[in-house]
């Protein structure tokens, strides 16, 4: 897989201009406003414990690549980073819900996360389960509440396209199909490509969309965007598949090859390593051909699609 690097060389085509974007700079920059706006939201009152509770997980650090997706897709179709942080935020809280939630004994069963002990391992079992019901409400309120500056049509598709991301037909279905699909010895392509865009694409993909939708890009720029993302998000599981095969527990921050002891089905499993590489990059290069009428303005969302194939967490 191509090294990361801090710059990242980008041709568009019709520029015609080469130019070097510095990815690791505008992600230090991104995740600092992030992180910053993320302490700010939630407040430690009474009750202390569900208040810390969901701090402990929100503010655990992690690449915050949801966020900046965001924040990225509405500073492309001509908004700025003011209007989409509380969605910004919101998919944050959302996704910490999902790792909460993941890493009980019920499901995944894990004890570290982002190389610190998971929330139930701290919090206990019950107080982690309602730490995520927290965080999961008090998202939808965050973006009611917070945004400014939008049309409330906006918001309200943003709100709708969340719940449909994070509910039966998203990210809950997926995980409904993942855990039925462990242990058995065949699992198809189809059920497994099922799994993964709706427990991890379809996030990704209203991170993507609701940036976008906050700027009242048009209905054509939406769709190209919603095609990348759908792209990227398939390419980010399949690498994330791969790590849990070749990278080490401290490398992930969680623990390594727990995929293969849940008999789990992944795309390495299917296809091998190698295939598994080569459909991943196919993947992002799909992703940033839908970016080339934007010209040099998408440079951070073609930066962002090859940080994901050679992340190494």
């Amino acid at each position: 897989m191509p090294n990361s690097g801090h710059n990242i060389n980008l041709m568009l085509p019709q520029s015609q201009i080469d130019t070097t974007f510095d990815l690791s700079t505008y992600l230090a920059k991104r995740k600092a406003l992030v992180e910053k706006a993320l302490d700010n939201s939630i407040t430690v009152v009474y009750p202390d414990k569900i208040y810390e509770a969901m701090r402990y997980s929100l503010l655990a650090g992690g690449k915050r690549l949801r966020p900046i997706l965001c924040l990225a897709t509405c500073e492309l179709s001509g908004g700025n980073i003011e209007m989409a942080m509380p969605t910004a935020c919101a998919l944050e809280m959302i996704h910490t819900m999902s790792l909460i939630h993941d890493d009980l004994p019920a499901m995944d069963n894990d004890d570290y996360r982002r190389g610190k002990l998971t929330n139930h391992k701290v919090y206990g079992e019950d107080i982690a389960i309602l730490a995520g019901d927290g965080l999961l409400s008090y998202a939808f309120e965050f973006v009611a509440t917070q945004t400014k500056n939008v049309l409330p049509q906006q918001v309200l598709e943003v709100i709708a396209r969340l719940g449909k991301a994070v509910g039966a037909a998203g990210l809950v279905g997926g995980q409904v199909v993942d855990l039925s699909s462990e242990g058995l010895s065949e699992v198809s392509e189809e059920t497994l490509h099922f799994i993964h865009t709706h427990k991890t694409g379809a996030l990704l993909e209203t991170c993507v969309v609701c940036g976008a939708i906050l700027a009242n890009a048009s209905q054509d720029n939406l769709q190209r965007l919603s095609r990348y993302a759908q792209n990227i998000g398939l390419a980010f599981q399949i690498v994330d598949d791969i790590l849990d095969i070749t990278a080490t527990t401290e490398e992930l921050g969680k623990t390594a090859r727990k995929d293969i002891e849940a008999q789990k089905a992944t795309y390495p499993a299917i296809w091998g390593l190698e295939e598994s590489r080569c459909q991943a990059q196919k993947l992002i290069e799909n992703a940033k051909t839908e970016l080339e009428v934007f010209g040099e303005k998408a440079m951070p969302l073609i930066a962002l699609a090859d940080f994901i194939v050679s992340r190494s967490n």
